[in-house]
């Protein structure tokens, strides 16, 4: 679409000085594109005060957002099962291989998504990069959110050096892998036989020698290891995670600490089951939102 408007016309020599200096004046109408006639370029300007004359410019088309989505890596889930849009979101972020839609919540004794593949290539497959470790994920194989990146490194602020630590929930290894660097040991095991193979993978890949990664149901844990065996524990299995309650208080050690992971309608919920298995310092904290009803919270308690 072209229409009348404002400009300045300038040598193309002195064209890219002129544009800067309009730029930094904020006189620079970015809503239409430079024209060149011969040896002159004609930038358009806001007002008739810093013009030269009118001219014709084709207008730029208008810029939107892409509809909301999460990034991982080179992989984009949307919330909507709409093609043309991720058609347009692929166009719009260069990073992006692939757009997904997620056609189920997560589910399952894996705790794994059943994915459509909107545009892109077809795959669920991509490398992960965050606060400097890298990650191979798989979203069919495994429950990943990169949404937990800051919450991740929360917790590796909270960690002394030499701590040996339990994460019962590991998926793909993301808590390993970023607190392996404080920690003397981590135990870091799943159910997901999918999961523990990244994992696996993700921790050769960051060259991480004490993550030891497991095959395991949390509940036979007690079974595995002593009693009172860890500084600290990450339980980030937020849909049923409160079965497994009593194993963890049952491997940490006094003055250690647990993080225990929930999805909760009201601040509070679960104070009063904690407070069961603990008379120590628990902090409750909003991790992020999960739902228009609920959203995902993180206690973390104190072991006396």
């Amino acid at each position: 679409m072209k229409e009348q408007h404002w400009g300045i016309k300038v040598e193309k020599s002195n064209g890219e000085a002129v544009r800067k200096r309009l730029i930094a004046l904020g006189m620079y109408d970015t809503e239409f594109k430079p024209v060149c006639e011969d040896d002159f370029i004609v930038f358009p300007v806001v007002s008739e005060k810093e013009s030269s004359g009118e001219y014709i410019f084709e207008k730029r088309p208008k810029k939107r957002e892409p509809a909301r989505h999460e990034l991982i890596g080179g992989i984009a889930v949307m919330q909507s099962d709409d093609p043309g849009e991720a058609e347009y979101l692929l166009e719009s972020r260069p990073v992006i291989h692939t757009v997904l839609y997620s056609k189920s919540p997560v589910s399952g004794e894996y705790r794994t998504k059943d994915f459509v593949v909107l545009a892109g290539e077809n795959t669920t497959k991509t490398h992960y990069i965050e606060y400097n470790n890298r990650f191979v994920i798989d979203l069919s194989a495994a429950y990943f959110s990169a949404r937990l990146a800051n919450e991740r490194q929360r917790i590796y602020s909270l960690i002394e050096k030499k701590e040996r630590i339990l994460d019962m929930f590991a998926g793909v290894g993301p808590f390993p892998v970023v607190l392996s660097e404080k920690a003397s040991v981590i135990y870091a095991g799943d159910i997901n036989p999918g999961a523990v193979a990244l994992m696996k993978e993700n921790i050769e890949l960051n060259h991480k020698k004490n993550i030891i990664p497991m095959l395991f149901d949390a509940l036979d844990l007690k079974g595995i290891f002593s009693a009172h065996s860890f500084d600290r524990i990450i339980m980030n299995l937020p849909m049923r995670s409160e079965e497994f309650l009593e194993v963890a208080f049952s491997l940490c050690k006094k003055g250690g600490v647990i993080h225990y992971y929930t999805l909760q309608s009201e601040k509070g919920e679960m104070l009063d089951t904690l407070g069961r298995y603990t008379k120590g310092r628990i902090c409750e904290k909003v991790v992020r939102s999960y739902s228009p009803a609920q959203h995902h919270a993180v206690y973390d308690i104190n072991c006396l």
